[in-house]
C-alpha cells in the first residue's frame, strides 16, 4: 500500500516538472498533479487491458508511446486541473518515458 502511495506521488511530481518544462502541458497544483496521475494510472490501464497481447513485441513500444499520448490527452477531459494539446501530449509521453528508464518501476 505505502509502495503505491509514493509510486502516486512521484508520478505527481513528474507531471508538475513537465508542466513546468513543456509547453502545452499544464497541471494546477500538486492535488491536481496528484489526482492527474491517479486518472492516467487508471486510463493506462484500461488501455492496456483492452489491448492486452494483440500488440507484437516489436511494436510494443511506439503502441505504448502512442497510447501514453492519447491517455494523457483524454485526462483532460477528466481532470480539470490538467490542459494538454497533443503537441504537449506526445512531449509528455517522451519525457514520462525517459523518466521511466532511470526510475525503476519498484520504487514508483
Amino acid at each position: 500500500m505505502i509502495g503505491m502511495v509514493v509510486r502516486f506521488i512521484v508520478s505527481a511530481l513528474v507531471l508538475l516538472f513537465i508542466g513546468y518544462l513543456l509547453p502545452g502541458f499544464s497541471v494546477a497544483g500538486f492535488t491536481g498533479a496528484l489526482i492527474s496521475a491517479v486518472v492516467i494510472a487508471i486510463l493506462g490501464y484500461i488501455v492496456e487491458s483492452l489491448l492486452g497481447d494483440k500488440i507484437s513485441p516489436q511494436n510494443r513500444g511506439v503502441v505504448g508511446f502512442i497510447t501514453a499520448a492519447v491517455v494523457i490527452y483524454l485526462s483532460q477531459f477528466i481532470v480539470p486541473t490538467i490542459r494538454v494539446t497533443w503537441w504537449g501530449a506526445l512531449l509528455a509521453s517522451l519525457v514520462i518515458g525517459i523518466v521511466d528508464a532511470f526510475i525503476p518501476t519498484e520504487l514508483r
